[in-house]
């Protein structure tokens, strides 16, 4: 595959000033931003630059921010240019920044990320804002506190959130990938949230006969024959936590038939989707029986979450 032509150029262009050095980064991101943006993830283009920029330097250099500041006129040395350059060349090929760093901020808390796992993005924190609110309303009108499952977890991003934001509510993450599993346990012992379970399996394969009040999910869904799936945004990430093959739609008409079996009456189910998906799965909802079934827009001002409540 023939990469942006910007990478060579960058690598012998790059000055000696800390300030030259994110400046001239920049540049060579910025004329990259085709390759960098997650399109066929259907996420909005929240990319700058000159943050990238820094924070691609910063990091390579384990400087803290106040260096831009106290120190802008530094000059590195030929090695540490060259550090800069090796990552600026991978970032412009379309390597996430977050796993060249290791890791990624989420819902205001710092996680792990590695190949094994998709990076958390801006938009998925919607799942998370709704299923706070949602288990905030049971909360008032009931006694007992939340039970949450969150199903395909990954880096264990919002199962962690909702047990941190929430320390009393009981949540449970699943997730299929035993390679996923070790950086969604290391993100749990580094927010040290007790309340959280995390389990190996398929879907709801290992709570056979337990319940929940909410059941979030982020499955796969991006179509096997997606044109830019096999692009440089998205190529470096796990496929399996991408693609559930040919039928984008196929993992959401298996937790939509399966959830009520899961969830307490009144329970809901929220799912995180492209943003051409929404009225799909509204009609599967309904058609399976779930009430107050709607949809939710994200950063990008289109559908990405979809939710309904069994009755």
């Amino acid at each position: 595959m023939q990469h942006n032509s910007v990478t060579p150029s960058a690598r012998r262009d790059l000055p000696t000033r800390l300030r030259d050095i994110i400046t001239a980064a920049a540049s060579a991101l910025e004329t990259a931003l085709p390759t960098l943006t997650h399109v066929a993830a259907g996420d909005a283009p929240h990319f700058d630059a000159l943050r990238e920029a820094e924070a691609l330097v910063l990091s390579r250099l384990g400087l803290p921010r106040s260096a831009l500041y106290a120190d802008p006129d530094r000059v590195l040395s030929s090695t540490d240019r060259a550090h800069v350059e090796e990552w600026l060349a991978r970032r412009c090929r379309g390597e996430p920044l977050a796993y060249l760093i290791g890791e990624r901020e989420f819902w205001s808390l710092n996680f792990e990320v590695s190949p094994a796992v998709l990076v958390p993005r801006p938009e998925t924190e919607l799942l998370v804002e709704r299923a706070l609110r949602i288990g905030d309303a049971l909360e008032r009108v009931g006694n007992a506190l939340p039970r949450v499952l969150d199903l395909g977890t990954g880096s264990g991003a919002i199962a962690i959130a909702l047990a941190h934001e929430r320390p009393g509510w009981r949540v449970t993450a699943i997730e299929k990938s035993s390679e996923a599993l070790i950086v969604a346990r290391r993100n749990a012992s580094r927010h040290v949230v007790s309340n959280l379970e995390l389990l190996q399996g398929d879907w709801f394969g290992p709570v056979v006969d337990r319940h929940f009040d909410i059941v979030v999910s982020n499955p796969p869904y991006v179509s096997a024959d997606d044109p830019l799936l096999g692009g440089d945004s998205l190529r470096h990430e796990p496929l399996e936590a991408l693609t559930p093959g040919p039928d984008a739609l196929r993992d959401f008409h298996h937790l939509i038939d399966e959830a009520p079996r899961y969830l307490e009456h009144g329970g809901r189910l929220l799912l995180e989707h492209g943003t051409r998906q929404g009225e799909a799965l509204r009609s599967k909802l309904v058609a399976r029986g779930f009430a107050h079934v709607v949809s939710h827009l994200g950063l990008s001002g289109q559908e990405r979450v979809t939710e309904g409540q069994w009755p």
